[in-house]
């Protein structure tokens, strides 16, 4: 006798579960449960301390312009005494986040070196690890590439403080050549170009290497390094809330190892809600400019901006990417010490009229987005609003938008694993409240 085997399909069992009730909002709040970790104000709920960074966005409860602090010192101050001569501004910003204090020139110098001693890749590294089964996705080929670091530290599982710092130093130092090199491998492998690789320049800052190692010449401008390492430092923290900086604290609570904890927060970082959003800025600003032939014309942008908010163009999500912020307010301080920067780098590329165009969007989005709202609370552009514009006249490929952010980033989090091992000693374990319902267990030939 002939037996048939049917197989359930896949998408059944999706169904299954797409099948399955949503909670409602009605439904979070009689339970008292802060969804996403946010009160119903959409204000962050307060899980920890820490005295890395500050945000600030509201005083006495009234909104007002954001403001962002270091180890207590307006990260504006910090750009504002950015050293041309040293170039090393997320080396700096490195130190200070780790240490607390800011360094004498002495200890930047001391520090650089060290970082410099730690730039190194084992032994055929790139060909065994970066090279095999290269990743279209560059954070996924940075993942692994951190991952298989700890099976060549031979003091991996040590949470000592001094073994720790040791390895975030280290991490800090070969992220960018993880980054450039994964990038690399998948143009080469994927999409069959040249490959080329370059070492890094001891003499180099991170922000120089990148670029250095990213372009085939090797060759930027003075200005092209200086606007990149500012984006580095705006980018290197932000409170230990944020999505990635929250599972360092998480993972590390949990008594991972470095490895593990850095990359778990990597994979945080790379979600399109997080990390990515700069690269949505760009996708969305090159669909304004297919549909708005004079980019000089405002009323044209305006309709199509009208369209994007009524999710009728573009994504069709009905949202202007790189306005608002979850924190900001009234303004973003990483946005409004970053643009005149973003300014000079347009005027070097000769590329004033996409700037003065960006400013034409931000400027409109604000007044339809409160129209929309019905508030005359302004809504300030962030960050991602200019940084994937930058990235962009710097050559940078979009696949290594977000991989720059956990360059940069890389250092709160080495800060905030280190804070976690200092202060807590126990493991973060939230809460969640059921929903369900008891019910008895059918044997099978009863279901």
């Amino acid at each position: 006798m002939n037996k048939q085997t049917t197989l359930i399909e896949l998408h059944d069992l999706a169904n299954i579960i797409k099948g399955t009730p949503k909670f409602s909002e009605e439904t979070y709040r009689a339970n008292n449960v802060m969804r996403g970790l946010r009160d119903h104000h959409g204000t962050g709920v307060i899980t920890g301390l820490t005295d890395i960074s500050d945000v600030i966005a509201k005083k006495n409860g009234e909104p007002i312009p954001g403001e962002l602090y270091y180890r207590s010192i307006d990260v504006k101050k910090i750009i504002g005494g950015y050293d041309d001569n040293a170039r090393s501004g997320l080396e700096e910003t490195a130190y200070l986040l780790l240490f607390g204090k800011l360094p004498t020139k002495q200890q930047l110098d001391e520090f650089k070196e060290l970082l410099v001693s730690y730039r190194k890749l084992p032994k055929n590294f790139v060909r065994d690890v970066i090279m095999k089964s290269p990743s279209k996705d560059v954070m996924n080929s940075m993942a692994r590439s951190i991952l298989m670091f700890y099976s060549y530290d031979h003091n991996a599982l040590d949470n000592s403080i001094e073994n720790v710092l040791r390895q975030c130093l280290t991490l800090i130092s070969v992220l960018p050549m993880f980054a450039v090199y994964g990038y690399n491998a998948h143009l080469h492998y994927n999409e069959n170009k040249s490959l080329v690789i370059h070492k890094p320049k001891p003499e180099y800052s991170i922000a120089e290497n990148v670029l250095h190692m990213l372009r085939p010449d090797g060759k930027f401008t003075e200005l092209e390094a200086k606007v990149l390492d500012i984006a580095f430092i705006l980018h290197a923290e932000h409170g230990g809330g944020n999505n990635s900086t929250f599972t360092t604290h998480v993972v590390t609570s949990a008594g991972a190892d470095t490895y593990s904890a850095i990359t778990a927060a990597l994979c945080s970082l790379k979600g399109p809600r997080h990390g990515g959003a700069n690269i949505k800025v760009i996708e969305m600003m090159a669909d304004i400019k297919k549909h708005v032939k004079d980019w000089n014309n405002k009323t044209q942008i305006r309709n199509h901006l009208s369209k994007i908010l009524a999710g009728e163009a573009f994504d069709k999500a009905g949202l202007i990417y790189g306005m608002g912020h979850a924190v900001y307010t009234v303004s973003d301080p990483r946005a409004e010490v970053f643009k005149g920067f973003v300014e000079q780098l347009a005027k070097e590329k000769g590329m004033q009229k996409t700037f003065k165009f960006y400013e034409t969007v931000e400027k409109l989005s604000q007044e339809l987005i409160m129209e929309k709202r019905k508030t005359f609370k302004p809504v300030p552009a962030n960050v991602d609003f200019y940084s994937g514009f930058v990235y962009s006249m710097l050559g940078l490929p979009t696949e290594l938008f977000t991989p720059m952010f956990a360059v940069a980033r890389m250092a709160g989090w080495a800060a905030h694993r280190i804070e976690e091992i200092l202060n807590n000693g126990k493991i973060i374990r939230p809460a969640y409240v059921s929903t369900n319902t008891r019910k008895e267990y059918k044997k099978i030939e009863e279901r």
